[in-house]
């Protein structure tokens, strides 16, 4: 990972997937200059879920949570870039697409808080958690991208 990089958790959710958006909430990270550096697709078991939402187990949406995102594949992802917890949270829109500007992710794409297509780490701490979560070291790629010459300033 270059010096001034970070990486960050992203998560097509059930809803996304079911609802063929994740290539294009990609394409939308990609458009960014963000570069996906790992990915799955898997079916997240209700340890695996309860573990990735701890932070919210004394809430009462916790139960629905969890079932929520059991209920179907999630596709997830490791990507980096120059503050890329702030990039992809900014390109995703508020929590509640209602309240999402126009041109981001839930804003464009959504419009109930309960299927918001994705989830991001909301500090590099979390994310630094969240990807242990779901990928081992050897699942996340070093590599260069000729490119990002032309993406950060040096």
């Amino acid at each position: 990972m270059s010096q001034n990089a970070e990486r960050t958790l992203v998560l097509v959710k059930p809803d996304g997937l079911q609802r063929g958006l994740a290539g294009t909430i990609m394409s939308r990270l990609e458009n960014r200059g963000l570069k996906l550096v790992a990915s799955k697709l898997i079916h997240m078991d209700e340890s695996l879920a309860e573990a990735h939402y701890m932070a919210h187990k004394d809430k009462p949406f916790f139960p629905g949570l969890v079932k929520f995102i059991t209920s179907s594949p999630v596709l997830a992802m490791a990507w980096e870039g120059k503050d890329s917890v702030r990039v992809v949270r900014n390109t995703m829109g508020a929590t509640d697409p209602t309240k999402a500007d126009p041109g981001t992710i839930r804003g464009d794409m959504a419009i109930d808080i309960g299927l918001n297509l994705v989830h991001a780490s909301d500090s590099t701490d979390t994310a630094h958690q969240e990807i242990q979560l779901f990928f081992s070291k050897t699942e996340i790629l070093e590599y260069t991208r000729d490119i990002d010459r032309w993406i950060i300033e040096s």
